[in-house]
């Protein structure tokens, strides 16, 4: 059973730093691709950034130089290092693991990031 453990949220002034970790288990499956949305109250939820198998990043505009994403494939864990943080980041943010065969997305509980001005 895929589990996505996520760790690293919570409250930051404008212009901190946040890491959120995402810990997977249970994977049998080749990854297509991984990465990390967001949602914030009362909006859609938004593709912050991902990484494909090989290696390929993407970002949202909003958060490109400010947010790198990374993976640790001996500790089955991703990272979202996010800087220069503001009020509009504030959002509960998910990580997600993409299947390479049947494109099922599997998804950690989320973890609240709040940004104060």
């Amino acid at each position: 059973q895929v589990q996505l453990v996520e760790s690293g949220g919570g409250l930051v002034q404008a212009g901190g730093s946040l890491r959120l970790s995402c810990a997977a288990s249970g994977i049998t499956f080749r990854i297509n691709a991984m990465g990390w949305y967001r949602q914030a109250p009362g909006n859609q939820q938004q593709l912050v950034a991902a990484v494909t198998d090989d290696g390929s990043t993407n970002y949202s505009d909003s958060v490109k130089g400010r947010f790198t994403i990374s993976r640790d494939n001996a500790k089955n864990t991703m990272y979202l290092q996010m800087n220069s943080l503001q009020p509009e980041d504030t959002a509960i943010y998910y990580c997600y693991v993409q299947s390479r065969w049947s494109r099922n997305n599997y998804w950690g509980q989320g973890t609240q990031v709040t940004v104060s001005s």
